[in-house]
């Protein structure tokens, strides 16, 4: 069954989603023909309707060029009031609105930081504290936005979480030994959460430097999605090349892993040491 995440009913999303809806009932057009024009699936168009899916810039430039400004409506501008929301940049929406909520495992990586999902609000809010630029009240909305991320950990039927970090995370300074210390607390307490299994990676895994990614399975048979980070804008993407490229470099990383149990014992003697 298909998890859904819960929308804001004032969000731009769901505003483009409804003219979308309103617009093509008057225009008589099924929702197969809208996908035609849209170069899309028919399922597609009914999560874009229903505000499941976010518009894609291509989308909302079609939808103009079917319907004309009929009534005033601009789709571009709606597209552009999505992207412009605060709690995160546009390309990472996409993967936490649209492949997180349904996802049944998702695996990463990460050589310089404790993964997302895993992170306490203290620890998340001094990464974004160090971002060029930020104001505080941008950090506290992307501080947010992580946390409400964390939730898929919460579902009656949560996704199965596989996470590989190098053993540096455990030592590199975020916010001072308080900070840490609770982050490190964090780890040991979810690694007893039945569908999270987290790995210690030797940090002579050089296969590792290229940088971080996640691969996401999943269901109804749908091909893997990876998202790769990058400083400035992950790819995300469902190219067979690529996911088999990043799978092969999440086999040679995980060859480097350290036993569950023996992660869990370096990450208890690396807590004490922030004491």
């Amino acid at each position: 069954m298909e998890v859904v995440q819960a929308i804001n009913p004032d969000s731009p999303r769901v505003r483009f989603g409804a003219e979308m809806r309103r617009l093509r009932e008057a225009a008589e057009l099924s929702q197969a023909a809208v996908a035609a024009r849209l170069g899309c699936t028919q399922t597609q168009v009914s999560r874009l309707e229903k505000a499941n899916r976010t518009p894609s810039r291509s989308d909302a430039e079609r939808l103009d060029l079917l319907f004309g400004a009929s009534e005033g409506v601009s789709f571009a501008q709606l597209y552009e009031r999505i992207v412009a929301q605060p709690g995160g940049p546009s390309w990472f929406r996409s993967w936490a609105e649209e492949i997180e909520p349904s996802l049944l495992v998702l695996r990463s990586w990460d050589p310089l930081l404790v993964p997302g999902l895993l992170q306490t609000e203290a620890y998340a809010r001094h990464i974004f504290l160090m971002e060029p630029r930020a104001t505080s009240e941008e950090v506290e909305q992307r501080v947010e936005a992580r946390m409400r991320r964390q939730r898929i950990l919460d579902r009656a039927q949560p996704p199965l979480v596989s996470v590989l970090f190098d053993a540096g995370v455990l030592r590199r300074r975020v916010g001072g030994p308080e900070v840490m210390s609770e982050q490190l607390d964090r780890l040991l307490e979810i690694a007893a959460h039945p569908s999270v299994f987290i790995q210690v990676v030797n940090p002579d895994c050089l296969p590792g430097m290229a940088g971080p990614f996640m691969i996401a399975k999943l269901p109804h048979g749908q091909p893997d999605v990876i998202s790769s980070d990058a400083p400035a804008q992950a790819q995300i993407t469902a190219d067979p090349d690529i996911v088999a490229a990043i799978w092969e470099r999440y086999e040679a990383i995980r060859l480097w892993a350290y036993p569950e149990r023996e992660s869990l014992k370096i990450i208890e003697e690396v807590r004490r040491e922030w004491t």
